[in-house]
């Protein structure tokens, strides 16, 4: 594996357990896939709430990413 992955496969593995569902049952694996919605469109997803978007802004930012303008 990667570097790349393994620290994606790390990142999701920080996020709780409804989170990660969440995120993998709307086929994000990555965070480039994660990069191409909005934060409003994450938070819409059944088992993603509020507390998880610090995390995912830190992760997009440490890869020089962000979430998609509204």
């Amino acid at each position: 594996m990667s570097k790349n992955v393994n620290r994606t496969l790390a990142f999701f593995r920080l996020l709780s357990a409804p989170a990660r569902r969440a995120l993998e049952h709307n086929g994000i694996t990555s965070l480039e896939q994660l990069a191409s919605y909005s934060e409003k469109e994450i938070l819409k997803f059944h088992g993603m709430g509020p507390a998880s978007m610090p995390k995912l802004r830190t992760a997009l930012k440490e890869k020089g990413l962000s979430f998609k303008n509204e």
